[in-house]
């Protein structure tokens, strides 16, 4: 097993933080669709969304420098804003998801948003791996 995770241990670590980031995201999520935003309301699904997304993106961010890529990078704040940004562009991703799903087919906010994060988990990895935090030459 160790060998295994050795071999694998930047995806392993990454799916670890990913569901840690997951969770927390959604217990964000779901404290303000249960308190103040009502998943039938177009704009505050939005905003329940993105407050689950401020919240797991900052500790993804974290995580994801000093445990799963290990950046050395000295250049933090490139690196933070190009993570936002990769974030960023996945948070679209999410929004239109939850849109097609809950606002035009009708589909259960809860369920929408489980297969909303395992879209967003991959795109996730992939920008991550291709543009945050690329081994430097």
């Amino acid at each position: 097993m160790k060998k295994l995770y050795l071999k694998y241990r930047e995806l392993f670590d990454y799916l670890i933080v990913g569901v840690m980031t997951t969770v927390i995201s959604l217990i964000v999520y779901y404290a303000c669709t249960w308190t103040f935003a009502d998943p039938n309301n177009p704009f505050l699904l939005q905003v329940a969304n993105v407050l689950s997304w401020i919240v797991g993106v900052t500790f993804a961010y974290v995580m994801s420098r000093r445990y799963v890529f290990r950046s050395k990078n000295e250049n933090v704040i490139k690196e933070v804003i190009q993570f936002f940004v990769a974030r960023l562009a996945t948070l679209l991703m999410d929004m239109g998801i939850m849109f097609l799903l809950v606002t035009v087919l009708k589909q259960n906010a809860n369920i929408a948003k489980l297969v909303s994060q395992v879209v967003v988990i991959v795109m996730n990895y992939i920008l991550s791996k291709l543009f945050v935090f690329k081994k430097q030459d």
